[in-house]
């Protein structure tokens, strides 16, 4: 009997220590955890922590999520406790600068009134009431900022968009962005209806749009965004020039073959393409864009093309680059942090040439090792793969897309200015006078170390390059390439750091290289395939217009052929029924395989789990039963 009360006093004593230790955990250690995750995705960066310590003034997050609603979204439910385990870390490790309340907003609640209010967005969901997610952000002196709806497909910048609110209500002044662009998604009013690249700027940076008639810069831009410009008169040139002589702080975008110049996107290949290189600058740098276009079996991008007969296959085309982190600078705050690759469209080489004394350029993004200049004119086509492989010639090693050019410059306008050009229309007169009026007085020299990133492209920062359509899913860096280079020259670097952090969702990154593989193995047979599929039906057809005058009204369309060319239709007719077959074996053994490693890899992801406890298990109960034998 007194056994039994000693159990049942022991379990006792163990439920009350049990639940005495977890309180004092949670207590004492509250923001204390080993992320165990690859990619260390509960655990704050160092640009995170640094933001944190830094805070002047305290600052209030309100984690805005209808919960009863939420629960009936998987995705939306996990992702919520992702983001409020990740406010708990901001919070324990802020020393009390971070407060974190969360607002449950049921209809017609005062917390619904705030959200609303605030500018949180009310996402509908058929029936149930509204899903409300999202984070509102003030500061000691009742500044704002929102982020109305955290869509579960950015949690990419997760980390990035809360530090970035939490260092601008810290800091309510973000800096000034100037945006000179001839592409339709850049100069969009308020960012509204242009890129997804526009809006990101906006919600980071104070956004100056320069008209294309501009005669001055604003003196108070802390960086200018150059996307292939529109044609620019001697006199902007040297605006520009001067602008970076000054701040030393600039982005250029320069497109030898834009594609996406036109509104209608990268595959409306109809549309007129424009070309930017701003060749006086670039000499007096000593970086200029190449006028040809480049192209890269190696990185080449699969994408939709027309094979005859109504067929659209996605094919490998090199005119299209895909740009893995392998080919970037890891050392470069600006692409080191980049995981995911950099899609390209046609694009320009940079060429050095003679440096200014104390300029160094420091390539930032590079092709493969095999890359081919195409003529631009030719680029701007609806050119084939084949038709690219064609025109194929191998360059000595790989080009440089992208880079930083950075030190003392001298101006490129060593005269000085270019005369004022008035313009006709009077009333365009007058604005262009009174601009001219303030432009500030001409410097040889750069007042501070120049600071210049140059890409040789412009696509890349359509939404088609990175972003599916309708979903708003990233798929690439395209837009934190642009977002760290104007972080990093604005004085916000660090933070740059942050934006590419990896999912918490991630991608079987085995499968994509082996996709990527195998792209590379069967690239050339399709192109070999497609081009005599080509001759062929060419051929073919040139048979039948033959026979077609005369042959028509006999129902006989051979009727004009000889018996040599009749053999050789039939001959050509079979070759052309074989070589589309081999084409779809291509196809089948390329997504046969890949179906088969992913089949593979997820067996081994499921079981390999359980089948590791079980065999611990087994390996436990077989030495407890040797110790018991014994």
């Amino acid at each position: 009997m007194r056994a039994k009360h000693y159990l049942i006093a022991a379990t006792v004593l163990t439920g009350i220590i049990f639940v005495s230790a977890n309180l004092l955990v949670q207590k004492v250690f509250s923001g204390a955890r080993i992320d165990f995750t690859e990619n260390n995705l509960y655990t704050l960066s160092d640009a995170t922590r640094s933001t944190l310590k830094s805070v002047a003034e305290p600052v209030e997050i309100t984690f805005v999520y209808t919960r009863a609603t939420g629960q009936e979204f998987p995705a939306i439910r996990a992702y919520a406790a992702r983001v409020r385990e990740l406010l708990q870390v901001y919070e324990s490790q802020s020393g009390g600068k971070v407060r974190i309340t969360e607002i449950d907003p049921v209809p017609f609640s005062p917390a619904e009134d705030e959200a609303l209010a605030a500018g949180i967005t009310a996402i509908d969901t058929n029936g149930n009431d509204p899903l409300y997610f999202g984070l509102i952000g003030r500061n000691s002196i009742d500044d704002q900022r929102v982020m109305p709806f955290l869509a579960p497909e950015r949690e990419v910048t997760l980390e990035y968009d809360l530090t970035r609110m939490i260092d601008r209500l810290d800091d309510p002044d973000p800096p000034r962005i100037g945006i000179l662009s001839s592409l339709p998604g850049m100069t969009a009013p308020g960012g509204e209806g242009g890129y997804a690249l526009l809006r990101d700027i906006h919600k980071s940076f104070d956004v100056e749009p320069i008209a294309e008639t501009f005669q001055s810069l604003p003196e108070d831009l802390d960086v200018l965004l150059v996307a292939q410009p529109p044609e620019l008169s001697p006199r902007q040139e040297w605006l520009i020039d001067q602008f970076v002589l000054r701040t030393g702080r600039a982005v250029f975008l320069l497109d030898p073959a834009a594609k996406t110049a036109g509104a209608g996107g990268p595959f409306a290949l109809d549309d007129a393409a424009a070309s930017a290189s701003l060749p006086r600058l670039g000499e007096a740098w000593g970086v200029t864009v190449s006028e040809r276009a480049v192209a890269d079996a190696a990185s080449a991008l699969p994408v939709p093309v027309d094979t005859g007969g109504g067929r659209i296959e996605e094919l490998a085309h090199p005119l299209f680059l895909g740009i893995p982190a392998g080919d970037m600078n890891q050392e470069d705050l600006i692409t080191a942090d980049l995981g995911r690759v950099i899609n390209f469209g046609a694009p320009g080489a940079l060429i050095t040439g003679t440096l200014g004394d104390g300029v160094e350029f420091t390539p930032l993004m590079t092709t493969g090792p095999s890359p081919s200049f195409i003529e631009a004119e030719d680029a701007i086509t609806d050119m084939s793969p084949q038709q690219v492989l064609r025109q194929y010639q191998t360059e000595a090693g790989p080009l440089v897309l992208a880079g930083r050019l950075s030190g003392p410059q001298r101006t490129a306008f060593p005269e000085g200015p270019p005369p004022f050009e008035e313009p006709a229309d009077p009333m365009l007169a007058d604005i262009a006078r009174t601009e001219a009026a303030g432009a500030l007085p001409h410097i040889s020299t750069s007042e501070t170390d120049v600071q210049v990133i140059l890409v040789a492209d412009a696509d890349f920062i359509a939404d088609e390059f990175y972003v599916i359509p309708n979903e708003q899913i990233v798929v690439a860096d395209n837009g934190a390439l642009v977002l760290n280079a104007l972080d990093a020259l604005a004085g916000g670097g660090d933070l740059s750091r942050l934006r590419s952090r990896a999912p918490s969702l991630r991608r079987m990154e085995r499968i994509d290289r082996m996709r990527e593989n195998a792209e590379a193995i069967y690239f050339r047979q399709q192109a070999e395939l497609q081009d005599n599929l080509e001759a062929a039906q060419g051929r073919l057809e040139e048979l039948q217009a033959i026979g077609a005058a005369d042959g028509f009204f006999s129902g006989d369309l051979e009727a004009d052929l000889t018996e040599a060319e009749r053999t050789e239709l039939l001959e050509l007719r079979q070759r052309i029924v074989t070589l589309r077959a081999q084409l779809r074996e291509i196809e089948r053994n390329y997504r046969r395989d890949i179906d088969r490693l992913e089949g593979t890899l997820k067996a081994i992801n499921i079981w390999s789990g359980p089948l590791l406890v079980c065999l611990i298990g087994l390996f436990v109960w077989y030495r407890q039963k040797r110790k018991g034998a014994a």
